[in-house]
């Protein structure tokens, strides 16, 4: 029964953990979503699609990670996470954490960049650092489903 309850609490952690992660790229996603009306507003119609794709890869991100499978096995459940796969797990959850601080700092380059000559290359920025956060939860999927153990 102990180890039962330990397996239920790293289930807990583990989505607790998630949610965190999920919630803070929604507050990205309502920052860019944000910039797109300041866009619009200035007249700067040409690079709010650019800044779409952006917040679109921000919000299926966090939308998959909400809903991504628990990182550690239940008794019945049908895929089976051991220790050192949990361990990758974590190690993928914390990566993310710290790409929610890279988003951030992207979006806060674009939103500096609003009426600027760098807009375009601090929107690329931001794409480019969406698409990775959505490359690194591909590979922690591939852990979960018994992939072949990539490394974060």
């Amino acid at each position: 029964f102990k180890g039962y309850m330990e397996r239920q609490a790293r289930r807990d952690s583990d989505k607790l953990l998630r949610e965190v992660v999920a919630d803070r790229f929604e507050q990205q996603w309502s920052r860019v979503s944000s910039l797109q009306r300041d866009l619009i507003a200035a007249g700067d119609i040409a690079l709010v699609d650019d800044l779409e794709a952006a917040a679109i890869k921000l919000r299926a991100f966090a939308d998959r990670v909400r809903r991504a499978t628990r990182g550690y096995s239940g008794l019945f459940d049908a895929v089976k996470i051991n220790q050192e796969e949990l361990d990758q797990l974590y190690q993928y959850d914390a990566q993310m954490l710290d790409l929610a601080e890279q988003v951030g700092r992207a979006v806060d380059n674009v939103e500096a960049s609003i009426g600027g000559d760098g807009l375009p290359a601090a929107i690329r920025n931001l794409k480019s650092t969406s698409q990775q956060c959505i490359d690194i939860f591909d590979r922690r999927e591939e852990v979960v489903l018994g992939g072949e153990n990539p490394q974060p």
